[in-house]
């Protein structure tokens, strides 16, 4: 299990406690092996999929030790325990967290810094003792939060919508990821074929090279394995190669696990898989704030 970043706070002091140069990626290696982390433990990533959980963490614990001024970094990446950091030791903590970091003035003054209401920032401070997660993964996890909240908003209002609404937004969601060429060019194919267990019909490209044949249904029910076996022969009968089967329920296992024979090639997008779709390429939905994350650029200070 990977540990929480306040846990690994005391060993990565100890760690520094030789008053030696220390790079991250050595403690990195020596907290994993500490813990006996897995190589899946290892290489599981934070949220936002830029980094590993465990470099985040650790990364972070250097960060707030040097805010205490436990530890100095004289160069990028490196660090060196101080005075104060051995002192810390000497009093033989049985832990370190955040709120012992908290009755360190240094580390206070650079808290509170970040804002001038006392009242927030003091709320703020114990707030963040009290969780296990670094700034980044909480921002992290509070998005998937609130997109796992948006994720089920979109599946309901789609289902309360009219089948040709369903089969527009389809259209409208296919021409935003690439297919289809113009909204009136794809528009016309659309919901008219109707033909064998076919809804429509859309460009693979915006020159028209090839096709793809879509079944959009607004379902409740699982959809099993007869119905994607029905599709696969309905593109047979066309001559067709390739389709999409669209629809705001889910599909069974059976249904997932079906391999045509041929070479057809046969995606599946249930709801959930619809609606991030949806969030991920701005249909059906706005944008209602930008948070952008910035990171010192330290080439820019290499002279």
């Amino acid at each position: 299990m990977i540990p929480d970043f306040q846990t690994i706070m005391l060993p990565i002091l100890e760690m520094l406690a030789d008053k030696q140069e220390h790079r991250l990626k050595d403690l990195l290696l020596q907290i994993c092996d500490k813990y006996n982390l897995t190589e899946a433990e290892r290489e599981e990533l934070v949220p936002s999929g830029v980094q590993t959980k465990i470099y985040n963490r650790v990364s972070w614990v250097t960060t707030y030790f040097k805010k205490a001024e436990l530890i100095v970094s004289p160069k990028r990446s490196i660090f060196i325990i101080t005075e104060k950091g051995l002192e810390v030791l000497k009093s033989k903590p049985q832990r370190i967290d955040l709120n012992f970091l908290k009755k360190i003035p240094e580390y206070n003054k650079w808290k509170k810094s970040h804002n001038s209401d006392t009242k927030e920032t003091e709320d703020y401070l114990q707030e963040e003792i009290e969780t296990d997660k670094t700034p980044e993964e909480l921002l992290g996890y509070s998005y998937s939060q609130l997109k796992g909240e948006l994720v089920i908003e979109l599946i309901e209002k789609i289902k309360e919508c009219s089948p040709s609404f369903f089969e527009r937004l389809v259209v409208d969601l296919l021409i935003k990821m690439g297919y289809g060429g113009s909204r009136k060019e794809a528009g016309k194919v659309i919901g008219k074929s109707n033909d064998g267990g076919i809804d429509g019909i859309i460009n693979e490209d915006k020159l028209g090279l090839d096709t793809i044949y879509i079944q959009a249904k607004k379902w409740e029910s699982n959809v099993g394995r007869p119905e994607i076996q029905k599709f696969v022969g309905a593109l047979a009968g066309q001559g067709a190669k390739k389709g999409i089967f669209i629809t705001t329920s889910s599909f069974s296992k059976d249904a997932r696990e079906y391999q045509p024979r041929n070479e057809t090639k046969i995606v599946l997008i249930d709801g959930q898989d619809l609606a991030n779709l949806m969030i991920e390429h701005g249909v059906g939905v706005s944008t209602k704030i930008n948070y952008e994350i910035k990171k010192m650029d330290t080439d820019y200070f290499e002279e």
